[in-house]
């Protein structure tokens, strides 16, 4: 089985539909989601459409949880449009009560196994779901993403890719579909193949000036979420 592997779309959907059009022309089968399906960027909501016809298990990240917190008053909304724009907000707007209790109810850790292959998703570290894996992570903490009986070890959240052997688990950092912290214009993902083992780091490119038009109407003086999307 073809296993592709996704993580921090930030509504970013014009980044995923190119991701899940060259899915489809590498016969994957199945996704996982690693969380981040919100923030910064503006429409979870037709993140959400463009999965429906996926066979696809979800994880829940970080902005997830920020999303609970805006929801319940916890956090203030002038204090996540300051850090972070406006997408939690057009979530808010722009997705169901439904799928948002879906997205916040969903487990931060999932252990699946698929044909004979036992894999861990996460979405930051397997200890803590916010903490950053960079490609430059000491090597003992990386070391400590080794789980016993896991054979692959998943994590996003730092928007970078990389692969590491930690012991007995490989570490695979699968990087961000909607926001590349190392080449803008470009979504990260992975592909898992199970019945020989392999696995690929996927770099897709797509066209960044639809969303820079958005940011320049929703959050035009939120000068990261353009320039991370121009990085060279």
């Amino acid at each position: 089985m073809k296993i592709g592997v996704i993580s921090d779309v930030h509504g970013n959907h014009y980044a995923l539909e190119k991701v899940l059009y060259t899915a489809k022309k590498e016969k994957i089968e199945k996704l996982l989601v690693l969380g981040d399906i919100v923030g910064y960027y503006y429409h979870p909501e037709e993140v959400l459409k463009q999965l429906e016809d996926w066979d696809y298990i979800l994880i829940k990240g970080n902005h997830e949880e920020i999303l609970k917190d805006l929801i319940s008053g916890k956090t203030e909304k002038s204090t996540i449009l300051s850090m972070y724009g406006s997408g939690h907000n057009m979530a808010i707007e722009n997705l169901s009560k439904k799928q948002i209790d879906s997205l916040i109810q969903s487990p931060d850790k999932k252990k699946l196994k698929v044909n004979q292959i036992n894999i861990l998703m996460s979405h930051g570290s397997p200890w803590k779901s916010d903490y950053y894996l960079y490609p430059d992570t000491p090597k003992d903490v990386l070391d400590k993403c080794e789980i016993p009986e896991t054979d692959i070890v998943l994590t996003g959240h730092s928007h970078y890719s990389f692969i590491y052997k930690a012991g007995q688990s490989m570490l695979i950092g699968v990087g961000s579909v909607g926001q590349n912290r190392c080449t803008g214009g470009f979504a990260s993902w992975a592909i898992i193949n199970t019945s020989n083992g392999s696995i690929q780091l996927k770099s897709t490119p797509y066209d960044i000036n639809p969303l820079l038009k958005e940011i320049k109407k929703k959050d035009p003086d939120m000068a990261y979420l353009k320039d991370i999307l121009k990085r060279k």
